[in-house]
């Protein structure tokens, strides 16, 4: 029996909207994942990654909504685009849409990339 990709990603999207992305990680993102924000070196293994998202989320001062732009599946390949708008410590309003590659491997998601403009 295949992974089913669907199910997973509408549990993921359910627990980020939720403000449980952190929880979605958990449950989601293999030991040996690579997460990479546009041209920034990538980050790699959970353990480093969970250490970045923990980082990131303890400086979201407001979160103010997310939303689901559009989503399309291949193999073993998730591709999402979003629309974000939260206050950030460091970089203040942030409001933009971001695209997320995910491939995915044995039900884990094995690399992530987001792209948006600076």
């Amino acid at each position: 029996m295949s992974f089913d990709l669907k199910a997973a990603f509408e549990d993921i999207k359910t627990l980020v909207l939720q403000g449980k992305a952190m929880e979605a990680f958990e449950k989601y993102y293999g030991e040996d994942v690579v997460m990479q924000e546009n041209e920034t070196p990538a980050t790699i293994g959970k353990a480093a990654n969970r250490q970045r998202e923990l980082e990131f989320f303890s400086k979201v001062t407001e979160f103010r909504s997310a939303e689901l732009k559009t989503v399309a599946f291949g193999d073993d390949v998730i591709i999402s685009e979003w629309f974000v708008d939260y206050t950030h410590a460091d970089w203040g309003k942030v409001t933009h849409d971001q695209v997320s590659v995910q491939r995915w491997k044995d039900g884990k998601v094995i690399h992530e990339r987001f792209y948006y403009g600076s």
